[in-house]
């Protein structure tokens, strides 16, 4: 009997980490990392909760960090099994792990030279061997490939929609001769979103792991796009700069597709936009080599030869020189580097360099968790606390949520709506407790669905 044990993204939308045992194997469904409020990240620290070397497999919904950025540490305390994802979630974690063990051990030397940190010296969770050992592990499948656990279950990934290569984890198991299906949603994307497709629809599904993280939200009404247009006016007339913190995968890919279609339509002037993340830059390339992932109007505008994601002045920033030569601009531009929730990378140096002045403008496109620093700059407190010193918040701070990549409840419940069957049991994790709560309710309310909301190490037997 399969068994279910939740070791992360339990009351928190960080840290995905699931443990199903099936037929004699040992999976773990995402391997991410914990983000947010300090006493969050310290279980990063943690020794896992299961001996890494006990299980078979990994499979990943996506290549986010707090979905697979745990894995070079899970590797180097001892899992030699396969990773299982999309060619894409691969070729982006290939980024994305490098990228996160130069964070971590460009941040701890930076502690360790400014002496910031309690810990003497400071030490990064991982480092680049460690990321590069766990990449010799991935191997790729396709959407709708059927991959064999063994001669009764079968994993098969569908498009969720969320970032490039995301996926909906979909295991159907026999088990005394009855078919069961277990289904993991990982983040679940949003309809017209651009350049991804619409999640994929699923059905027959007998236990569902779905997230919450807009649970008591809804996405604005309003239209994104003239949202955008609107605060680029607001903040050149202001006669500062535009700072956009976006996730290097998947919303700063968006933004340029965007901000190069209001060019050509004549909506905004071409300003200088700097992509400052390595990270973006080597993901840009591996997005515009997986076209046939786009949604048909994306492919449309390619095979038209437009270059989608480069606008006119697009200043491509590799190097920490590159990066620094940004102060010298003091109007009339857009930065967008990251992190999206600014909890580390090049977005820290321009935060404390341009929240003080209250001409400059910060943009924040997406959800900013608990305990981040882009929770404090959306709540426009006094300061935020960048590299040992309080910044002060003078700038404005705008928001706009459309460009979520994750699904709203209602999004989330029309997703739910053509299921053809009930769950026999529905776990919501990834969000919040207000929010698990909420989407919960929303569940019972709509569908009379069983929700369950897991504890912190709860185990399930999925009957």
């Amino acid at each position: 009997m399969p068994r279910l044990t939740f070791l992360g993204a339990t009351g928190t939308v960080t840290g995905s980490r699931f443990h199903l045992e099936i037929e004699g194997k040992h999976l773990l469904i995402d391997c991410g990392m914990f983000q947010g409020p300090k006493e969050i990240r310290l279980k990063n620290w943690d020794e896992f909760p299961v001996p890494p070397s006990l299980f078979d497999y990994v499979l990943l919904t996506h290549a986010h960090i707090d979905h697979s950025g745990y894995l070079p540490k899970f590797v180097r305390e001892g899992f030699n099994g396969k990773i299982i994802c999309t060619h894409s979630t691969a070729e982006l974690c290939e980024v994305m792990l490098k990228d996160s063990a130069k964070i971590q051990e460009e941040d701890a030397k930076w502690a360790n030279k400014k002496g910031f940190s309690k810990h003497s010296p400071a030490l990064p969770l991982y480092t680049d061997e460690d990321a590069e050992n766990a990449l010799k592990l991935f191997q790729p499948v396709h959407y709708g490939d059927f991959f064999r656990l063994t001669e009764n279950t079968r994993i098969k990934f569908h498009d969720s929609g969320h970032i490039l290569g995301s996926a909906l984890i979909d295991i159907k198991t026999q088990i005394a001769g009855k078919s069961r299906k277990i289904l993991f949603s990982g983040d679940l994307g949003r309809p017209e979103i651009p350049v991804l497709n619409e999640p994929d629809q699923v059905y027959n599904v007998d236990y569902l792991i779905l997230e919450s993280t807009y649970g008591q939200r809804l996405h604005e009404s309003t239209d994104p796009v003239s949202d955008l247009v609107e605060v680029i006016h607001r903040s050149m007339k202001r006669g500062g700069l535009l700072v956009i913190p976006a996730f290097s995968v998947g919303r700063t890919q968006t933004l340029l597709y965007l901000l190069r279609l209001l060019e050509e339509e004549g909506r905004i002037p071409s300003y200088p936009i700097f992509v400052d993340s390595p990270m973006a830059i080597e993901a840009l390339a591996i997005f515009e080599d997986h076209i046939r992932d786009f949604d048909l109007y994306a492919r449309m505008q390619k095979m038209a030869g437009k270059d989608i994601f480069r606008p006119k002045d697009l200043h491509i920033c590799r190097s920490k020189e590159e990066s620094i030569s940004i102060n010298q601009y003091q109007s009339g531009c857009i930065i967008i580097s990251a992190s999206g929730m600014v909890t580390g990378g090049r977005i820290l140096h321009h935060l404390a360099q341009r929240l003080p002045d209250p001409r400059n403008t910060i943009l924040l496109i997406g959800y900013q968790a608990e305990g981040t620093r882009g929770r404090t700059i959306q709540e426009k407190r006094e300061t935020v606390k960048i590299h040992g010193k309080q910044v002060p918040i003078k700038a404005q701070i705008e928001m706009i949520d459309g460009f979520s990549g994750h699904a709203d409840y209602n999004e989330i419940l029309a997703w739910l709506m053509p299921f053809n069957k009930k769950p026999k049991l529905t776990f919501l994790v990834h969000g919040e407790p207000d929010a698990s709560k909420a989407m919960a309710e929303k569940i019972k309310h709509t569908y009379d669905w069983q929700v369950k909301i897991p504890q912190f190490g709860e185990s399930f037997e999925l009957e």
